[in-house]
């Protein structure tokens, strides 16, 4: 999954959460039932997990470019940062 699918799963579950909710109260405050409520939502949960866990190919369409392991090899490595000492506390 690249970024931008990331960005996609991650809109995508929270407007599914939201309109499963905004559902399951209506209907919990009109049929005057608690329960079916809880279950409403609970159906939300597992249906946006059945959408959102697995890796569609729809959430991968801007695969990342890796560089090859033999270029990296002739690419310098970053230097490692200087530590300045610190002087010691006086008592």
């Amino acid at each position: 999954m690249d970024w931008q699918g990331q960005k996609l799963v991650e809109q995508l579950m929270q407007i599914m959460l939201l309109v499963f909710g905004m559902v399951a109260c209506t209907t919990g405050y009109i049929l005057g039932s608690f329960r079916m409520m809880v279950l409403i939502y609970a159906g939300g949960v597992v249906l946006t997990t059945l959408i959102i866990v697995p890796n569609w190919p729809f959430f991968n369409r801007h695969p990342l470019k890796w560089l090859d392991p033999s270029k990296a090899e002739k690419h310098p490595k970053p230097k490692q940062a200087v530590s300045s000492k610190k002087k010691p506390a006086k008592k």
